[in-house]
């Protein structure tokens, strides 16, 4: 196979022509595995392999401290063209058993669809977790679980996403805000590059080769940073109601912007920092805060929070989207929950 990657030892994964494709078009994982209440997410795009079609008996779990992530491969039998996908999945971590519960319907599963004793199964599993609950998984499952080094693993991978996985790696360019994203192709020359894993907390690691690396900082300030301080600050429950709360939110109106200070539509050009640029986040909480407190005083009413989006192109719009995500001072908050959410995101990365 001149287009392959080897883990561990044993399988051979083609991925000639991969491609990745939206979640929407894939069989919902939950009539797959017979399980009615999910208690996870299945992310929005898998990575189709319209080459591989051999049985592929390991399942991969990376149990971090705050979500556990599942990927397996999936052949279509019903499909009308050959392969299968790699299917991706989210946990959180405090809902282990539902994790358990899930690899062992899918082991029961593969083991249906390929004829193969449950034994020849394998999970891969890898984080903090393969250690911590390496015994409970093992005595559910009842098949092999090989633990793994984590940040090899995660190297690895990501020097495969990197290498075979087309429109995978790709640069944001918040300046242009009609073309965001510009893709790389996939190349081979990936070293040395700088891998900022951000998790639970954050680590920084120079990679210089598959198994040439080195931890060069970090910093507590993470994922659970995130989910911890959204959770006391909003109503979301779930990393990705999280998530979905960032999408819809606008931090200009709580973070204090390069343009805010030179004028609007002024950048500092000069030292390459556009308009958007954050100056200092959460900045302008204090003085809104202070200006809504003695609107207070003076008995000028405050309006609730409304979720509805209004035409920002037109400064009526703009002005009306401003007004309408403040709220009400009697309940304490004066912002929208998506728009700290989106805050503390841009914070944190």
């Amino acid at each position: 196979m001149q287009h392959s990657i080897v883990d561990p030892g044993t399988i051979k994964i083609n991925v000639s022509g991969a491609y990745i494709i939206d979640n929407g078009e894939a069989q919902s994982p939950s009539s797959e595995s017979g399980t009615e209440d999910q208690g996870y997410e299945h992310d929005r795009r898998d990575i189709r392999l319209p080459n591989h079609t051999s049985v592929v008996s390991h399942v991969a779990a990376d149990i971090g401290g705050s979500l556990a992530k599942v990927v397996y491969f999936s052949r279509e039998p019903g499909a009308k063209e050959p392969g299968g996908r790699l299917h991706f999945l989210r946990f959180e971590t405090e809902k282990i058993d539902t994790c358990i519960e899930f690899m062992r319907e899918l082991t029961k599963k593969q083991k249906r669809a390929n004829g193969g004793k449950q034994s020849e199964l394998c999970v891969m599993a890898t984080g903090g977790g393969a250690f911590k609950y390496y015994d409970r998984i093992k005595e559910r499952l009842g098949v092999d679980v090989m633990r793994e080094d984590e940040m090899e693993c995660l190297i690895q991978g990501l020097d495969f996403f990197i290498t075979e996985i087309p429109n995978e790696v790709f640069t944001y360019h918040d300046e242009d805000q009609e073309n965001l994203i510009h893709y790389t192709d996939a190349r081979a020359d990936v070293y040395p590059y700088l891998l900022v894993n951000i998790g639970s907390g954050v680590s920084m690691i120079k990679v210089e080769g598959p198994s040439k690396f080195q931890r060069i900082g970090g910093t507590s300030l993470g994922g659970g940073t995130l989910w911890g301080l959204l959770s006391l600050l909003t109503g979301a429950r779930t990393f990705d109601d999280m998530l979905a709360m960032a999408d819809a939110g606008d931090n200009s109106t709580v973070d204090l912007l390069v343009g805010d200070i030179y004028g609007q539509g002024m950048g500092y050009d000069k030292i390459g920092l556009s308009e958007r640029t954050i100056a200092s986040s959460f900045g302008k909480v204090f003085k809104r805060k202070r200006e809504a407190e003695q609107n207070a005083e003076d008995g000028q009413p405050q309006h609730e929070d409304r979720p509805e989006r209004y035409d920002t192109a037109t400064p009526e719009g703009a002005a009306k989207q401003q007004s309408d995500r403040e709220f009400d001072i009697g309940e304490g908050r004066m912002f929208a929950p998506q728009d700290i959410s989106r805050s503390l995101l841009y914070a944190v990365r």
